[in-house]
Protein backbone atom coordinates (compact mmCIF):
# COMPACT_ATOMS: atom_id res chain seq x y z
CA UNK A 1 0.00 0.00 0.00
CA UNK A 2 1.36 3.43 -0.90
CA UNK A 3 1.52 6.22 1.72
CA UNK A 4 -1.30 8.00 -0.12
CA UNK A 5 -3.52 4.91 -0.05
CA UNK A 6 -2.75 4.36 3.62
CA UNK A 7 -3.43 8.01 4.50
CA UNK A 8 -6.78 7.88 2.70
CA UNK A 9 -7.73 4.60 4.35
CA UNK A 10 -6.92 5.87 7.87
CA UNK A 11 -8.56 9.25 7.25
CA UNK A 12 -11.79 7.79 5.86
CA UNK A 13 -12.04 5.16 8.59
CA UNK A 14 -11.38 7.43 11.57
CA UNK A 15 -12.08 11.07 10.71
CA UNK A 16 -15.81 11.37 10.26
CA UNK A 17 -16.85 14.64 11.88
CA UNK A 18 -18.67 17.36 9.97
CA UNK A 19 -16.39 19.00 7.44
CA UNK A 20 -13.89 16.13 7.27
CA UNK A 21 -15.08 15.25 3.78
CA UNK A 22 -14.51 18.82 2.57
CA UNK A 23 -10.98 18.90 4.02
CA UNK A 24 -10.15 15.60 2.33
CA UNK A 25 -11.64 16.89 -0.92
CA UNK A 26 -9.28 19.89 -0.69
CA UNK A 27 -6.24 17.71 0.08
CA UNK A 28 -7.00 15.56 -2.97
CA UNK A 29 -7.68 18.51 -5.26
CA UNK A 30 -5.31 20.25 -7.69
CA UNK A 31 -5.32 23.19 -5.22
CA UNK A 32 -3.26 21.12 -2.78
CA UNK A 33 0.07 19.35 -3.20
CA UNK A 34 -0.26 17.39 0.07
CA UNK A 35 0.31 14.02 -1.58
CA UNK A 36 3.28 15.11 -3.68
CA UNK A 37 4.99 17.67 -1.43
CA UNK A 38 8.19 16.85 0.44
CA UNK A 39 8.23 16.97 4.25
CA UNK A 40 11.23 19.33 4.23
CA UNK A 41 13.72 20.94 1.88
CA UNK A 42 16.72 18.80 2.76
CA UNK A 43 16.08 16.92 6.00
CA UNK A 44 13.51 14.19 6.65
CA UNK A 45 11.27 13.23 3.76
CA UNK A 46 12.85 15.67 1.33
CA UNK A 47 11.41 13.89 -1.69
CA UNK A 48 8.18 13.83 -3.62
CA UNK A 49 5.43 12.45 -1.40
CA UNK A 50 7.50 12.89 1.77
CA UNK A 51 4.84 14.98 3.53
CA UNK A 52 2.12 12.34 3.19
CA UNK A 53 4.53 9.57 4.14
CA UNK A 54 5.70 11.52 7.22
CA UNK A 55 2.10 12.12 8.30
CA UNK A 56 1.33 8.40 8.11
CA UNK A 57 4.54 7.60 10.01
CA UNK A 58 3.59 10.07 12.77
CA UNK A 59 0.18 8.40 12.99
CA UNK A 60 1.75 4.98 13.58
CA UNK A 61 4.27 6.36 16.07
CA UNK A 62 1.52 8.18 18.00
CA UNK A 63 -0.71 5.10 18.11
CA UNK A 64 2.19 2.95 19.31
CA UNK A 65 3.20 5.48 21.96
CA UNK A 66 -0.34 5.81 23.31
CA UNK A 67 -0.80 2.01 23.28
CA UNK A 68 1.95 1.54 25.87
CA UNK A 69 0.30 0.09 29.02
CA UNK A 70 1.58 2.85 31.30
CA UNK A 71 0.07 5.55 29.09
CA UNK A 72 -3.44 4.39 29.92
CA UNK A 73 -2.96 2.61 33.25
CA UNK A 74 -0.49 4.92 34.98
CA UNK A 75 -1.07 8.28 33.28
CA UNK A 76 -4.71 7.92 32.23
CA UNK A 77 -4.06 8.96 28.63
CA UNK A 78 -6.84 7.79 26.37
CA UNK A 79 -7.89 9.43 23.13
CA UNK A 80 -10.41 8.42 20.50
CA UNK A 81 -9.23 6.92 17.22
CA UNK A 82 -10.54 10.06 15.53
CA UNK A 83 -8.51 12.41 17.75
CA UNK A 84 -5.33 10.39 17.19
CA UNK A 85 -5.90 10.42 13.41
CA UNK A 86 -6.72 14.14 13.33
CA UNK A 87 -3.66 15.15 15.32
CA UNK A 88 -1.18 12.90 13.53
CA UNK A 89 -2.40 13.07 9.94
CA UNK A 90 -3.06 16.81 9.92
CA UNK A 91 -0.27 18.24 12.10
CA UNK A 92 1.82 19.42 9.12
CA UNK A 93 -0.84 20.84 6.79
CA UNK A 94 1.08 24.09 7.15
CA UNK A 95 3.51 22.65 4.58
CA UNK A 96 0.93 22.29 1.80
CA UNK A 97 1.85 24.36 -1.26
CA UNK A 98 5.08 25.66 0.36
CA UNK A 99 7.75 23.73 -1.51
CA UNK A 100 8.73 24.57 -5.06
CA UNK A 101 11.14 22.66 -7.28
CA UNK A 102 14.04 24.87 -8.33
CA UNK A 103 17.41 24.28 -9.94
CA UNK A 104 20.89 24.87 -8.57
CA UNK A 105 24.38 24.22 -9.82
CA UNK A 106 26.56 21.64 -8.08
CA UNK A 107 29.85 20.01 -8.98
CA UNK A 108 29.71 16.37 -9.96
CA UNK A 109 32.33 13.75 -9.02
CA UNK A 110 34.56 14.98 -11.87
CA UNK A 111 34.40 18.60 -10.74
CA UNK A 112 32.07 19.72 -13.53
CA UNK A 113 29.12 21.95 -12.81
CA UNK A 114 25.67 20.58 -13.49
CA UNK A 115 22.16 21.76 -12.78
CA UNK A 116 20.16 19.65 -10.33
CA UNK A 117 16.66 20.02 -8.89
CA UNK A 118 16.09 20.86 -5.25
CA UNK A 119 13.21 21.99 -3.05
CA UNK A 120 12.89 25.62 -2.14
CA UNK A 121 10.63 26.79 0.70
CA UNK A 122 8.21 29.48 -0.48
CA UNK A 123 5.40 30.05 2.03
CA UNK A 124 2.69 32.31 0.62
CA UNK A 125 0.76 32.19 3.92
CA UNK A 126 3.43 32.85 6.60
CA UNK A 127 1.29 32.18 9.65
CA UNK A 128 3.72 30.10 11.66
CA UNK A 129 4.00 26.35 11.77
CA UNK A 130 1.62 24.60 14.17
CA UNK A 131 -0.74 27.54 14.32
CA UNK A 132 -1.02 27.56 10.53
CA UNK A 133 -1.98 23.88 10.53
CA UNK A 134 -4.67 24.60 13.15
CA UNK A 135 -5.88 27.52 11.03
CA UNK A 136 -6.14 25.41 7.87
CA UNK A 137 -7.93 22.49 9.55
CA UNK A 138 -10.31 24.84 11.39
CA UNK A 139 -11.43 26.27 8.06
CA UNK A 140 -13.04 22.90 7.30
CA UNK A 141 -13.88 21.21 10.58
CA UNK A 142 -13.97 21.86 14.27
CA UNK A 143 -11.03 20.76 16.42
CA UNK A 144 -11.26 19.94 20.09
CA UNK A 145 -9.06 22.07 22.33
CA UNK A 146 -6.81 19.03 22.95
CA UNK A 147 -6.39 18.47 19.19
CA UNK A 148 -5.73 22.16 18.50
CA UNK A 149 -3.06 22.39 21.20
CA UNK A 150 -1.45 19.14 20.08
CA UNK A 151 -1.17 20.36 16.50
CA UNK A 152 -0.07 23.85 17.56
CA UNK A 153 2.72 22.59 19.84
CA UNK A 154 3.85 19.48 17.94
CA UNK A 155 7.25 21.09 17.36
CA UNK A 156 7.84 21.31 21.11
CA UNK A 157 10.66 23.56 22.25
CA UNK A 158 12.37 23.70 18.84
CA UNK A 159 10.51 26.75 17.49
CA UNK A 160 8.74 28.38 20.43
CA UNK A 161 10.09 31.75 21.54
CA UNK A 162 8.62 31.39 25.05
CA UNK A 163 9.40 27.93 26.39
CA UNK A 164 6.89 28.45 29.23
CA UNK A 165 4.07 28.16 26.68
CA UNK A 166 5.32 24.79 25.48
CA UNK A 167 5.64 23.39 28.98
CA UNK A 168 2.23 24.74 29.95
CA UNK A 169 0.65 23.24 26.80
CA UNK A 170 2.27 19.85 27.46
CA UNK A 171 1.07 19.89 31.08
CA UNK A 172 -2.49 20.92 30.23
CA UNK A 173 -2.90 18.87 27.04
CA UNK A 174 -0.98 15.58 27.18
CA UNK A 175 -1.79 14.81 23.53
CA UNK A 176 0.49 17.74 22.62
CA UNK A 177 3.45 16.09 24.33
CA UNK A 178 2.57 12.70 22.84
CA UNK A 179 2.31 14.16 19.31
CA UNK A 180 5.65 15.93 19.78
CA UNK A 181 7.28 12.61 20.74
CA UNK A 182 5.66 10.81 17.80
CA UNK A 183 6.72 13.55 15.38
CA UNK A 184 10.33 13.39 16.59
CA UNK A 185 10.36 9.58 16.37
CA UNK A 186 9.01 9.66 12.83
CA UNK A 187 11.37 12.46 11.81
CA UNK A 188 14.60 11.03 13.19
CA UNK A 189 14.04 7.28 13.25
CA UNK A 190 11.39 6.29 10.70
CA UNK A 191 11.02 8.67 7.73
CA UNK A 192 14.22 7.97 5.85
CA UNK A 193 14.84 4.38 6.88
Amino acid sequence: MTPREEFLEIYRKHITREGADKLLEYLCSPSSDFFTAPASTRYHGSREGGLCEHSVNVYHCLRDYLARPEMKEKYGLSFSDETVAVAALLHDLCKVNCYKVSQRNVKDADGRWKSVPYYEFDDQLPYGHGEKSVYIVSGYMRLSREEAFAIRYHMGFSTEMDARNVGAAFAAYPLAMALYIADMEATYLVDDK
